[in-house]
């Protein structure tokens, strides 16, 4: 997880510094209802390459958001969850999509 002298002192962007970004949020989103193997986190995400999950997902384990899980008695079995501090953005992600919804109807 990033020490606490590497985050901007200002809570908002601290928080905005650690799932920052177009995939971050998504990813996060799409780990809320269950774990996922990076194959089906790929597939939910249309358009981001292999190299662009990989780097996200790296950066979220380091971060403490994440946590990547490897099988070693099944093949190449990796699976990823949120951390229960990713988990605690899940009241975040929930009102971004509210606020989407609600942007997208009054346009």
């Amino acid at each position: 997880m990033n020490e606490a002298k590497e985050l901007p002192n200002c809570p908002v962007t601290a928080t905005v510094s650690l799932i920052h970004g177009k995939w971050k949020p998504l990813i996060i989103r799409n780990l809320l209802n269950k774990p996922k193997r990076f194959s089906e986190l790929q597939n939910s995400l249309e358009g981001i390459s292999r190299k662009v999950l990989t780097a996200n997902l790296k950066a979220m384990e380091k971060d403490g958001i994440i946590v990547r899980t490897v099988y070693p008695k099944i093949s190449h079995y990796v699976e990823y969850s949120l951390s229960k501090l990713g988990e605690s953005l899940r009241p975040i992600i929930n009102d971004i999509e509210k606020w989407g919804l609600m942007y997208r109807d009054e346009r």
